[in-house]
């Protein structure tokens, strides 16, 4: 059992940042969030938790917030991330995920934080030389928002070798599900699932597929879907002192498009009617997670493997609230 920790979190009023908070919480640890709400919820927010608002591009409130949480970790979720608007808007990319986010490393140096925990992507890897993904693979980003985040690992790599700041980063594949608490609510909403259980709420009328003639047993992409509760797990183990470096998180099986819509008809009762449009310019046909890292050295196990699992957690969050969080 890891020893009671002051966890420094932002974007903890995001969709991961929030459950992973609620995680931390329930494991006995302290948590200060910070947040400036330009994505995230108040109320997003567990109520356990100290908040502080503000964004990480002001130096000296990150520095007075870590301080003043006299925090021993860091866990960083706090980053734009819509692939297509990084396309449009290279600018902001970089000038948050990897401008303001030096502010963020330069507070933990400077306040003795002795662990840095980063939320990273599978988008730092690219179009894959193989399925499933190792974390070997060559790194090569095909757009600003993944080459953004390999920045940022980068620099944790210089800040560890420099600053003795111990680092560990979490590759996300397709983060998904929700707590009875806690889940997920994007004022742009750009992830399947959510958008396909929109249909069986009544907010839409049909779902969309974009590309139906990849090399794909049904022709549409395949992607890893991995539980936010495991996910939420996975950085609780990866505060562990001496645990370094960088793990992927997936569950290692992959869905095809057409099989979350089917398992969204199943879960909530409901046809869902797909329109199929054309493929979207940089979409791999397939990625899936190579996992076994996290699992032999974080001694990590994904309790909520199954999609049917994912989905039925999810559809029970968005039931019971319906238009997402109030604020």
């Amino acid at each position: 059992m890891l020893a009671r920790m002051n966890v420094f979190v932002t974007g903890g009023a995001g969709y991961i940042g929030s459950v992973c908070v609620e995680e931390l919480l329930n494991a006995g640890h302290e948590v200060t969030v910070f947040d400036n709400l330009s994505e995230g919820h108040r109320s997003a927010v567990d109520a356990r938790a100290k908040f502080v608002q503000g964004c990480l591009s002001d130096a000296a409130l990150v520095k007075q917030a870590v301080r003043a949480a006299n925090a021993e970790a860091v866990l960083h979720f706090a980053a734009n991330a819509l692939v297509g608007e990084s396309m449009t808007n290279p600018s902001k990319y970089f000038r948050n995920n990897v401008g303001s986010g030096l502010n963020l490393l330069d507070a933990a140096v400077e306040c003795g934080v002795r662990k840095f925990v980063f939320s990273s992507t599978c988008a730092t890897y690219g179009p894959p030389d193989r399925v499933p993904m190792t974390e070997d693979l060559p790194q090569r980003p095909i757009n600003p928002y993944g080459e953004s985040k390999l920045m940022f690992e980068k620099m944790l790599l210089w800040f560890e070798q420099l600053h003795k700041l111990e680092f560990i980063a979490f590759r996300y594949f397709n983060a998904a599900g929700a707590t009875q608490n806690f889940g997920e609510h994007h004022r742009i909403e750009t992830h399947l699932i959510p958008n396909v259980l929109k249909v069986p709420l009544g907010q839409s009328k049909q779902c969309e597929i974009y590309g139906t003639d990849y090399a794909t047993p049904d022709g549409t992409c395949i992607r890893d879907y991995i539980h936010i509760v495991d996910l939420a797990q996975a950085h609780i183990l990866g505060l562990a002192p001496g645990k370094r470096g960088f793990f992927n998180l997936g569950n290692g099986d992959g869905y095809s498009v057409r099989q979350v819509i089917e398992t969204c008809e199943k879960i909530s009762g409901k046809r869902i009617p797909a329109v199929e449009k054309p493929r979207r310019p940089g979409d791999p046909p397939k990625l899936v997670a190579a996992a076994a890292k996290a699992v032999n050295e974080l001694g990590w196990k994904p309790k909520f493997p199954k999609l049917d699992d994912i989905v039925a957690t999810a559809w029970a969050w968005h039931l019971a609230h319906p238009n997402g969080y109030p604020d």
